[in-house]
């Protein structure tokens, strides 16, 4: 999994929940370690947008 520095609203604890168990049988973080360890104590989490629910009544 490689995780570059990006913005901070990107690098998100359930982002990397997701990598991680995603991965079947072994796991390679490539990244910087401070922004591993941002993504782990940042818990913020936003509202996605993505009208899903808007485009499946229109049908």
């Amino acid at each position: 999994m490689v995780i570059p520095p990006s913005a901070p609203m990107l690098l998100t604890r359930n982002l990397l929940y997701t990598g991680i168990t995603r991965a079947k049988q072994l796991l390679i973080i490539i990244g910087n370690e401070k922004v591993v360890d941002f993504m782990i104590n940042n818990i913020a989490s936003k509202k996605r947008n993505t009208g899903l629910k808007f485009k499946l009544m229109e049908e």
